[in-house]
């Protein structure tokens, strides 16, 4: 704590950003350090300043310090505040992060458990990757709403049952509106009816609202170092049409990974795409580099 009191006592301006665009308060928060939150909150720095990144609570709750998330709440941020033209929310980070204590905390406080303003909401992004049926639960407990469409027109509850979830089904079964072109209303039928979608082509306005979908959940979670499943996430959107933005940030996650073959591959792949990009140049020199240590 001396380090910021030191800094404040001869002047320094703690609301200035790094070029990550994060304050000492975003550091504090993402880091779950309670004290210096408090003494920077009790100094007058903006509870939701944001330079570019999101807000400290965001950062809180992108790190899962749900410590530091209360003290900001408690000084009355904004739970709802959203990021990157909707890819995300603190509540959406808590999700991917699976802090339970940061999503009761964040809904407690106001936070809409349906994600207003996302790409899409917090039910849908746990119905569609796996692995969140606890969170599935919670999220219909508060309150979310099962019958939200996304980009494409699909319900949670068909997510679900393109994964062959039959305990997720189960549970979005009860609050799910009847869909009007499933013959079958009953768990089997629309486990049965869910694949049979999945085979229908896409049109190409659908494969560039999907692509773009995709890309900010993949943003969103390669802020969180999940490198390997932001990497999936961009496969995913590649394959809806690949561009050099797209190819850009898989080789960066390639690269954090330690899998340079991979990181050089997509390096390639996006000059080819944007040759004078510096990006481009960037991401096939750091390959390289990486290549000539292991």
């Amino acid at each position: 704590m001396a380090a910021p009191f030191y800094f404040l006592d001869h002047g320094g301006d703690v609301t200035k950003a790094d070029v990550r665009g994060c304050t000492v308060l975003h550091h504090a928060a993402g880091t779950g350090c309670c004290k210096v939150t408090e003494f920077l909150l009790s100094k007058g720095i903006p509870v939701d300043i944001d330079c570019g990144l999101g807000t400290p609570l965001f950062h809180a709750a992108n790190n899962g310090k749900d410590k530091t998330l209360k003290i900001l709440l408690d000084h009355k941020a904004d739970p709802n505040v959203i990021i990157n033209n909707g890819a995300g929310s603190p509540l959406m980070s808590s999700l991917i992060y699976r802090s339970l204590k940061c999503m009761k905390l964040l809904i407690k406080a106001g936070a809409d458990v349906n994600g207003k303003g996302t790409v899409v909401t917090p039910l849908m992004l746990a119905a569609s990757q796996g692995g969140y049926t606890n969170f599935i639960q919670f999220l219909l407990k508060a309150g979310a709403n099962p019958n939200i469409p996304d980009d494409l027109s699909w319900l949670p509850i068909e997510h679900a049952a393109l994964r062959d979830c039959r305990e997720e089904v189960e549970m979005l079964f009860p609050l799910t509106s009847p869909i009007p072109n499933v013959p079958n209303w009953s768990v089997n039928g629309i486990i049965a009816h869910a694949k049979v979608k999945n085979t229908k082509p896409m049109d190409q306005h659908q494969k560039e609202s999907r692509k773009v979908v995709l890309k900010a959940q993949a943003d969103l979670v390669f802020k969180q170092k999940n490198y390997a499943a932001a990497a999936k996430i961009y496969d995913l959107a590649i394959a809806h049409g690949p561009t050099a933005v797209l190819y850009a940030n898989r080789s960066i996650c390639r690269l954090l990974m330690g899998d340079g073959e991979g990181a050089l591959s997509d390096a390639y792949r996006c000059r080819m795409m944007r040759p004078n990009w510096a990006k481009a140049c960037y991401r096939q020199g750091a390959a390289h580099m990486l290549l000539k240590e292991s």
